[in-house]
């Protein structure tokens, strides 16, 4: 292949990266039940901005995460912000929403997530989406650190979308 040929698809590859990576992706729907055995839906939360964090009981990094999570719930739950957690890849007999409570956290989880998880193509825990009010999806995010300041700056992102 010639330096030509070689130039163009690199500019051709170049340009398709940057066209997928540009587009917001809207969040698949989904419906799952609490622990108390009340369906919720994605759907229900439509317009508003949404944090949805998948994890686990036994996951470290979830635990190590989800006070910068909460913290960002009742600093701007006012503004309409919702943080759903869907717990999923759970031990037997894990009581998710009381792990939760018995942590101090007021944020909701939903239980057997799993298809969720896979539709939203997540591979481990934490997995954070950052959901507008479009409901488009404009950050994912894997950090286990509950001070990192990108978290703030996706949500005033999401509250700041019309």
């Amino acid at each position: 292949m010639n330096a030509m040929k070689i130039s163009r698809l690199l500019v051709a590859f170049c340009l398709l990266l940057v066209m997928q990576t540009s587009a917001a992706a809207v969040a698949p729907d989904w419906t799952l039940a609490d622990a108390d055995g009340n369906s919720v839906s994605l759907s229900d939360y439509k317009n508003k901005p949404v944090i949805l964090h998948f994890w686990a009981t036994w996951c470290p990094y979830c635990k190590k995460v989800q006070p910068g999570l909460d913290r960002l719930y009742r600093q701007h739950h006012q503004q309409g912000l919702e943080v759903l957690g869907i717990s999923w890849w759970e031990d037997e007999g894990a009581e998710p929403q009381k792990e939760l409570e018995n942590r101090g956290h007021r944020f909701k989880t939903l239980i057997n997530g799993d298809a969720v998880a896979k539709k939203y193509g997540v591979r481990g825990t934490p997995t954070t989406f950052f959901i507008d009010r479009n409901g488009e999806i404009v950050w994912v995010s894997n950090t286990s650190n509950p001070d990192d300041p990108a978290l703030e700056k996706a949500v005033l992102r999401l509250l700041n979308s019309k």
